[in-house]
Parts: structure tokens; sequence; C-alpha cells
């Protein structure tokens, strides 16, 4: 069993910038990829940003230049920064990451619960 526990949403005004955090706890052998997930009402889940365990990243077109992914492998945690918020970026932000828990065991994806984001005046 893995849980990700996402904090530091919220309420944010345009321009502004909001710094999002997941913990991931429980049976962890090792990490592979983490990454952040949004999905805004009527929308598909999109991903937003990723990070492997050695540190190389991907974003979305969409977020490039704005928002910065991180992770501490000591603590099992990822971390999103978000700079240069606007309206289009409110969603509700999902934690991923893919666990190794055994080492003879094959990764297995897990899923935070959510975390809301929104961007307004």
């Amino acid at each position: 069993q893995v849980q990700l526990v996402e904090s530091g949403g919220g309420l944010v005004q345009p321009g502004g910038s909001l710094r999002l955090s997941c913990a991931a706890s429980g049976l962890i052998f090792s990490i592979n990829n983490m990454g952040w997930y949004r999905q805004a009402p009527g929308k598909q889940r999109e991903l937003v940003a990723a990070i492997a365990r050695g540190g190389s990243t991907n974003y979305a077109d969409s977020v490039k230049g704005r928002f910065a992914i991180s992770r501490d492998n000591a603590k099992n945690t990822v971390y999103l920064q978000m700079n240069s918020l606007n309206p289009e970026d409110t969603a509700v932000y999902y934690c991923n990451a893919e666990v190794l828990q055994r080492w003879y065991d094959r990764p297995r994806d897990y899923w935070g619960q959510g975390t809301q984001v929104t961007v307004s005046s």
C-alpha cells in the first residue's frame, strides 16, 4: 500500500505563484517517475510535468517557462513550483508516482486524491 498526499493548493490571483508538494509513503522500495497532472471540469486529465528519478523533466507546452518540477528522493516527495499563474491553470492537480514496492516486482502507478488550484481575481 502506497499513499500520495498533496498539499499547497489554494486560491491565488492571476500572476501569482503557488508551490505544490506531494509526499509518498507506505511500502516503497524506490520511485521511478513522478509527475503532476491536472483536470478541469469537462476536460481530459492532462500531464503538466514529470520528472524521472535521475532528474530529467518534461513539461506541457502550456506551462513551459512558468512551472518547475523537482523532487527530493530522500523524502519521496515531488514539488511543482507554479509561477505567473493565469485562470487557465485552474484545475484539480493530481500527483502521480511510479512506485517499485519490492525489488522483484513491477512498478505500479499510484495517484493522490488531488488538490484544488484556483486562479482568480
